[in-house]
């Protein structure tokens, strides 16, 4: 299997594991698969008495061959789950960090 297609798969079922664990049932967690732009999301969408829950919880591009986490609200952490599945660490970037702290 090609590189970009093993991070596709990488990424779609980790947001899928991710996506299966949500501990409250008024919350739906939806996964965006977008296989085209290699654009991928986790989102919480729902009510909570009287607030509204919505937002991103995995945010990940794949950009010039490379993973991009553009948001990570789990505790483990998405880079270290690819790297445990073998990802390089010099193919995954934090893009939620500043560009200077990156380098």
């Amino acid at each position: 299997m090609a590189k970009l297609d093993k991070y596709r798969q990488y990424i779609k079922n980790l947001l899928q594991q991710h996506a299966s664990t949500v501990w409250d049932n008024r919350i739906q967690a939806q996964t965006i698969f977008d296989t085209e732009h290699d654009r991928y999301q986790l989102v919480y969408v729902g009510w909570r008495e009287q607030d509204r829950i919505y937002g991103p919880v995995l945010h990940v591009d794949i950009i010039d061959e490379k993973i991009w986490i553009q948001q990570d609200g789990t505790e483990v952490g998405i880079a270290n789950e690819l790297v445990e599945l073998g990802v390089p660490k010099e193919d995954i970037v934090l893009g939620f960090q500043l560009p200077s702290v990156r380098k």
